[in-house]
């Protein structure tokens, strides 16, 4: 069965209404004409993250979420594993709500999957473009995270 499911590892569960995200997260791989597969979303802490950004790809730095691909063909499947320490100071360092930088930061390791890099300048405008957009799709109105 294709399903989008959600982990906490090292915190505590958080209300980030879930059928929501799996809604847009699933109008977002519709949209790029792709086929949904099974997407782990893992939340965790600031050094959980950096432990495994530090094993797999040998990078000793914090980072908001790192994206494992398992894509075949067009059915999009992958881990993203999400610190919520990051969620936290991103939403505070750019001025929004934790719930939409949170989505952001989902759309974005989705977006990865479905053959998006963000690793040149014109790369990266696309990506906060389609990031923007499927944020644009999202009512956020008496969301909180």
């Amino acid at each position: 069965m294709n399903e989008i499911e959600f982990f906490f590892e090292d915190l505590e569960t958080i209300n980030f209404h879930k059928n929501i995200l799996i809604t847009k997260v699933k109008y977002l791989i519709n949209s790029e004409i792709k086929s949904i597969g099974n997407i782990a979303v893992i939340f965790c802490s600031d050094n959980y993250l950096l432990d495994i950004n530090k094993q797999y790809l040998n990078h000793h730095y914090y980072t908001d979420i790192i994206t494992f691909d398992y894509v075949e063909e067009n059915v999009i499947s992958g881990d993203l594993f999400i610190s919520v320490d990051r969620i936290r100071e991103n939403a505070k360092e750019y001025e929004v709500e934790m719930i939409k930088e949170l989505y952001r930061v989902v759309f974005h390791g989705v977006l990865h999957l479905v053959g998006y890099n963000d690793k040149t300048d014109e790369e990266q405008r696309i990506m906060t473009d389609k990031e923007n957009y499927y944020l644009s799709e999202v009512d956020f109105k008496g969301m909180k995270l």
